[in-house]
């Protein structure tokens, strides 16, 4: 069963697909990378370990590009996590928000923005949690409220959770959220790693009034092979179709 495509509705609502993607620093195939997101024809996509040192502007800015997207934000400036958009998105702000540092630690930040597709308007947020449980837990509760606090009836994040659903961190954003894959399981389920994939701790989540119509890894997505799953890089991606209401 293929996902369905992203189309405007009459009342003002959207289907948009979106890809969430750990693409670790652009170390690995690039056009494997590219094919990829190309076939999955997303709407937005949640970046994790994007470019953010030497020219990472440039570098971001090719990866869009060679993908039919543009910038939204994100990158250096969130610590890691980036977001692109197809030109069908009205870009209303964008916010890159750096978390509290713990010494010994990565930096970690959040990408944000909100957008309109149609009539809908929607909270978008690209994440990267901690490697440390305790951190990533605090992280997780950060999220949230950057969620709620952008004043948005309607809202997505995404990202490299760094546990499966079992961990704290990833069951306190699943017990707030949809859990994209949980709710309308579609395609493949584990995302770490690409080579031997076991674990499913990437993910994308929903509030409550969208409708997920399907998320999961795109092993079935016309054009998305395994040679390039595997060559892309270190990580699968997500991919989820929602519907999003149109605001009132």
């Amino acid at each position: 069963m293929l996902l369905p495509n992203s189309r405007t509705e009459p009342d003002g609502s959207a289907v948009v697909r979106v890809l969430s993607y750990n693409i670790r620093s652009l170390q690995d195939d690039f056009e494997a990378l590219a094919r990829v997101i190309r076939a999955c024809a997303p709407d937005l996509v949640l970046l994790q370990e994007a470019p953010r040192f030497f020219r990472w502007r440039k570098k971001l800015a090719r990866l869009a590009a060679a993908t039919d997207l543009v910038v939204l934000t994100g990158g250096a400036t969130a610590a890691g996590p980036a977001v692109l958009c197809s030109l069908r998105a009205t870009v209303e702000r964008t916010e890159d928000v750096l978390l509290p540092l713990t010494p010994g630690q990565h930096r970690r930040g959040l990408a944000t923005g909100v957008v309109r597709f149609g009539g809908a308007r929607l909270g978008v947020l690209a994440c990267h949690l901690s490697l440390v449980a305790a951190e990533r837990h605090d992280q997780s509760g950060m999220l949230l409220d950057r969620l709620a606090g952008m004043g948005v009836e309607h809202a997505i994040a995404g990202g490299d959770i760094n546990e499966g659903p079992e961990g704290a961190a990833f069951r306190r954003l699943a017990d707030a959220l949809q859990d994209g894959y949980a709710t309308a399981p579609w395609g493949g389920e584990h995302t770490w790693s690409a080579t031997e994939p076991h674990r499913r701790i990437d993910a994308i989540f929903a509030t409550s009034g969208i409708e997920v119509l399907g998320c999961g890894v795109p092993l079935d997505q016309p054009g998305v092979t395994e040679a390039d799953l595997r060559a892309a890089t270190d990580h699968r991606p997500v991919l989820a179709a929602l519907k999003i209401p149109a605001t009132a």
